[in-house]
């Protein structure tokens, strides 16, 4: 019984999600012959003030990069 948590920050539509959902479902029956039945995928967003990444927030870095 998989459970796989994707981490991402706010933007991807909906269609966006079930794509991943469908793929990494895909990717473990295919890799691990697994039943996509028992097979659960969480995706959770992540606010970009509460991710980091080089000892700054994602919120900050995108603002750099503007």
């Amino acid at each position: 019984m998989p459970f796989v948590n994707i981490k991402i920050t706010p933007g991807a539509t909906p269609e966006q999600k079930a794509r991943l959902i469908q793929g990494v479902t895909q990717l473990l029956v295919d890799v691990l012959d697994k039943n996509p039945a028992t097979t659960f995928v969480v995706i959770e967003e992540v606010a970009t003030d509460n991710w980091g990444v080089g000892g700054e927030t994602v919120t900050a870095r995108r603002a750099k990069a503007k």
